[in-house]
């Protein structure tokens, strides 16, 4: 894979998901960890005190050592070495377990000397619920002791997980986070790649158009020099009409072509102060010459004024705003061209009377070959680049641009150039 900025965006912002995601599994372990050693201790101290009374209601001193064996996570053996009555030792486990705020279900089993075996105690529950079953069988002889009890904790690990439920939680939205990350990231890997085929395809298609578009025009106009076609009117008229509709075809091919090589980002601004109103004249008399019908385009400026901008492509951005407004406007159009000094500069507003855009297309009308469903649009020229091309300009420029719908009829474009692109 060709390692670009949008490949690394997608490995880093992964590599950061993957570490914060490790960095709480981290944390996870080590707070499972801390939980078990802390109900241990908890567990070890209150066996510890049950054997104290023990021996203090048999008036003996307790012996130094440590009484009190983990023979696996939740089974604990605890060598009394003196004798004890059964009913004492499990209200003193009831007292120290509460004294300790251990809240688990607990089973304990007694060594009786007399049959040689763990005699099983009882289950005392947490919650006051009696246990599904019982596991006399749990509990296991220790032949180098004598007397003895054995305690076994069957929910244990339940509880290290239900006292973990937090970070539990923390961890799965991470996981969720992963997820969603992932399968954004595989759509639009999906979408830049089929993006990518858009384009191949469009450049292609406009390339493999332009050879025999060249060979027709080439043919046309040197036939229609010829004496033959001169002389008959009728063939002269079909022979113009092939001319016009070709270079019109070519003026399309060239527009895709040029969108194309505006978004492959070869495009260099060569930026110069450029008269705003001889600009705007220009085009308005570019406008007229490709129209041939009645157009009214008045232009109203504060002053003229000097704009710092590309003198080509800002030619084209109004050219475009004003054949779109004029294609849309019907047969007598009406356009409006006001400059405005704000906060932020200069805004400068293209007005037509046309019959403007839907509220729930206008975000769109800037897309690339996005085109507002019309009944009359199929006898409007155009691929729907213009408005494109306009906002690709201004965003060049640094510029900001947009579309509203005015209050009787028509849309207005509006576009706000910076206050140190003017003067």
């Amino acid at each position: 894979m060709k390692f670009n900025r949008f490949n690394t965006v997608i490995f880093a912002g992964f590599l950061a998901i993957v570490g914060v995601i490790i960095m709480q599994l981290f944390l996870l372990n080590q707070a499972y960890i801390f939980e078990k050693k802390d109900m241990e201790d908890k567990i070890h101290f209150a066996l510890q005190d049950v054997v104290g009374k023990i021996y203090k209601d048999n008036k003996k001193e307790l012996p130094i050592g440590n009484q009190i064996k983990k023979v696996s996570e939740n089974y604990f053996i605890v060598n009394v070495n003196d004798v004890f009555e059964n009913n004492i030792l499990e209200q003193y486990l009831k007292v120290e377990f509460e004294k300790v705020k251990l809240e688990l279900d607990y089973e304990y089993a007694i060594y009786d000397c007399s049959s040689d075996a763990m005699v099983y105690g009882n289950y005392i529950s947490d919650n006051g619920k009696e246990p599904s079953k019982f596991c006399a069988e749990c509990f296991s002889k220790n032949t180098d002791l004598t007397y003895y009890f054995a305690v076994r904790f069957p929910n244990i690990k339940q509880t290290y997980f239900r006292s973990l439920s937090q970070y539990w939680i923390f961890t799965g939205v991470l996981f969720l986070v992963l997820i969603i990350y992932v399968y954004s990231v595989l759509l639009m890997l999906k979408q830049k790649r089929y993006t990518d085929l858009q384009k191949d395809f469009i450049n292609n298609m406009t390339h493999e158009f332009k050879t025999p578009l060249a060979s027709i025009l080439i043919a046309s106009n040197y036939a229609n020099t010829q004496k033959e076609i001169i002389d008959n009117p009728k063939l002269s008229k079909y022979m113009q009409i092939i001319i016009n509709q070709s270079n019109k075809l070519n003026q399309h091919i060239e527009k895709i072509l040029y969108v194309a090589k505006t978004e492959s980002k070869q495009i260099e601004l060569e930026k110069s102060k450029v008269d705003l109103k001889v600009l705007l004249e220009l085009v308005r008399e570019n406008i007229f010459l490709k129209h041939q019908k009645e157009i009214k385009i008045e232009i109203q400026l504060d002053q003229n004024y000097s704009i710092q901008a590309d003198e080509f492509h800002f030619y084209n951005l109004i050219y475009n705003i004003l054949d779109n407004a004029v294609k849309y406007s019907g047969n007598n159009p009406e356009i409006l061209i006001q400059s405005h000094e704000n906060s932020k500069g200069l805004a400068l507003k293209f007005t037509d009377n046309g019959c403007g855009i839907p509220e729930s297309d206008l975000p769109f009308v800037f897309d690339k070959f996005y085109r507002v469903a019309r009944e009359d649009s199929k006898d409007i020229e155009g691929f729907g680049i213009g408005l494109s091309y306009v906002k690709r300009v201004c965003e060049w420029h640094k510029w900001k641009v947009e579309a509203n719908n005015n209050e009787e009829k028509g849309i207005t474009i509006t576009i706000q150039i910076n206050k140190n692109d003017y003067e």
